[in-house]
């Protein structure tokens, strides 16, 4: 699996409960380069970030990537709204399980663990987190296995001060490493992205 690759979107149209939420929409992104994606409640950004991470189909339109011999899926970290973790497993329980749904080998989360603060509550079942640790292990996925692609909604949300910064260290050194990041987000981030994308909450004729 490439560690660098391009995203590219072709007149994509995006349709949920018989309403068009945007179409004719195109954009590129080269490694090294993020999108951040605006725009009121209902105007299709989490939409958008789940067309590219296979979660919904296309109404019209193409993705294209720098290697089609992956599905464009495979190159996609998805942090949604929902954390997504088991509450009954441990917190290294759920990160385990994610390295190996996401064949990440023998990935070593420590790192991963300290910068987020999480180290000493390893063997702390899931459901007796806070919402900002709830939060801070969801994206803990992100270290699980190498993607090219982060696709983050909201990803701030339920973080305190700190741990927003360490968001942004995060997806800054992603960028520099020459991956891509497709961030819907109502929170300022300090995070330079090449690219902005304002959606409307219109419905499209």
């Amino acid at each position: 699996m490439p560690i660098k690759t391009s995203l590219a979107a072709h007149g994509i149209a995006c349709q949920r409960g018989g309403r068009l939420l945007f179409a004719d929409l195109s954009f590129t992104l080269q490694p090294g380069e993020g999108l951040l994606v605006t725009g009121p409640n209902g105007a299709g950004k989490t939409s958008l970030l789940r067309l590219i991470a296979g979660l919904l189909p296309l109404a019209a339109g193409s993705f294209a990537s720098g290697d089609e011999s992956v599905p464009l899926p495979e190159l996609c970290h998805y942090v949604g709204h929902a954390n997504g973790i088991k509450s009954a497993l441990t917190l290294q329980e759920n990160v385990a399980f994610w390295v190996d749904f996401l064949r990440g080998g023998d990935a070593d989360l420590d790192d991963a663990l300290a910068m987020f603060g999480l180290e000493g509550l390893k063997d702390l079942p899931a459901g007796l987190l806070s919402a900002g640790q709830k939060r801070k292990l969801a994206l803990l996925r992100l270290f699980a296995a190498p993607r090219p692609i982060w696709l983050l909604d909201e990803p701030s949300v339920s973080l305190d001060a700190a741990s927003v910064k360490v968001l942004d260290k995060a997806i800054a050194r992603h960028l520099a490493q020459g991956g891509i990041a497709v961030v819907a987000s109502h929170t300022s981030l300090k995070v330079k992205f090449a690219h902005e994308l304002a959606l409307k909450r219109e419905t499209v004729q």
